[in-house]
């Protein structure tokens, strides 16, 4: 691993935190009692999802102290894990097309596609440890959205495009903020213009839905 991004891992660490920000109204303080709203297929996307965030965290980790061949391992589970956490989101887009404001299956298509894009593009690069490494690091940047997109209308009282507006902005300014990082070192940026350009379409097609 590039000696700059050696303690990604740690860093990584926040996703934790925030998604339990993002869900604690809506998940985490209804246990034991959720109610008819969380069927089990909202536990198992929860489940499937913390498995991913965990690996996310841990293959960086596992790399700082040299433990090569469990992230090989690991990186195979992910092969596994991936389909699953994809697979997951098909009930919840299920219902939302049902819903009254069927636009709302925006989110998780959207986050889908885009986590689609990058892990796809990661395993491809798997062999240019620079390149593989950036996907990943844009794959962690999707779940911005689930966490942010909660914390601003649940806790903070945003309206929604208001909250979306602060998770681009949030996003593009980490990317920018990399993109400057690595050109500044001389270092390989071309993932996170991909993943900007991602992120880009994701934006625009959202304000022209919901605006």
């Amino acid at each position: 691993m590039e000696k700059t991004y050696k303690y990604l891992g740690y860093f990584l660490i926040i996703l934790i935190p925030l998604t339990f920000a993002g869900f604690y109204k809506t998940y985490f303080s209804l246990f034991p009692h959720f109610g008819e709203n969380i069927d089990i297929y909202v536990h198992l996307h929860g489940f499937i999802a913390s498995v991913w965030i965990l690996m996310l965290i841990t293959q960086p980790l596992l790399i700082l102290n040299k433990k090569f061949k469990l992230h090989r391992t690991i990186g195979k589970l992910s092969y596994l894990v991936f389909p699953l956490l994809i697979m997951s989101f098909i009930p919840r887009i299920i219902r939302m097309s049902e819903a009254e404001d069927s636009r709302i299956i925006f989110y998780p298509l959207a986050d889908c596609v885009l986590l689609i894009l990058f892990y796809s593009l990661a395993i491809y690069n798997k062999k240019s440890t620079t390149k593989h490494m950036r996907f990943m690091i844009a794959c962690a940047i999707v779940f911005l959205g689930p966490t942010v997109g909660r914390i601003g209308p649940h806790l903070l009282g945003w309206s929604d495009i208001l909250t979306q507006s602060v998770q681009y902005a949030i996003i593009f300014f980490i990317l920018g903020s990399l993109i400057f990082y690595d050109k500044k070192s001389a270092r390989k940026f071309g993932p996170y213009i991909v993943a900007s350009a991602g992120f880009l379409v994701h934006a625009l097609v959202f304000y022209i839905i919901f605006l």
